[in-house]
């Protein structure tokens, strides 16, 4: 293809593999959770012991062409949840609200079996189940984290508010009231304890 007239250079050109979860190219970033980095939220503590502390849990990589904080800005990236239990508990994100409670976000689910566990602010929690195609609306006033409950990776994009932010310490401190469990072969969300 030829351009006659001039062509601004990209921000954050870069080139997607869908099914794969892998993005590539200009100003890509990339952040890995071992399970070292999530003591915190799984709640059996001695089958977290037993497990390799560099066994990476999930991947993520974005693109971010604005600074972080940019009003009217908008951040993309994949997820690669590796599947794994600690205990009878599916491997799963951090989980985090939105530093804004005004800022949503899109995931849509491309390879795969998972649930997007979501909580309210009155501590309500809920899943949504994530398969090869979902796409899920999550408001900014939603805590949520991605539950990898099947035996394959689980890979899904997303779109966010560039100046959306993280909440962490809210889920750090508090958790979620429910978390997504193995119960006879079967993923059940139960009360956390």
């Amino acid at each position: 293809m030829k351009f006659t007239s001039p062509i601004a250079p990209a921000i954050c050109q870069s080139k997607l593999n869908w099914d794969a979860g892998q993005l590539d190219g200009v100003a890509v970033l990339t952040s890995r959770k071992l399970i070292r980095d999530l003591q915190s939220i799984f709640r059996d503590a001695e089958a977290y012991r037993l497990l390799d502390p560099e066994l990476e849990v999930y991947r993520v990589q974005w693109c971010q062409p604005v600074d972080v904080g940019t009003e009217g800005g908008l951040f993309w990236g994949v997820t690669t949840l590796q599947p794994g239990k600690v205990g009878d508990e599916y491997f799963m994100t951090h989980g985090h609200y939105h530093a804004n409670r005004t800022r949503a976000e899109y995931y849509a689910a491309v390879r795969g079996k998972g649930i997007l566990l979501r909580m309210d602010q009155q501590r309500n929690t809920w899943g949504e189940e994530m398969f090869s195609g979902s796409i899920h609306y999550i408001s900014g006033r939603h805590a949520h984290r991605v539950v990898n409950v099947g035996d394959d990776p689980l890979v899904f994009w997303a779109c966010w508010a560039s100046d959306a932010g993280y909440d962490y310490e809210t889920i750090r401190s508090h958790g979620f009231s429910s978390i997504v469990v193995d119960q006879g072969g079967q993923p059940a969300i139960v009360q956390s304890t």
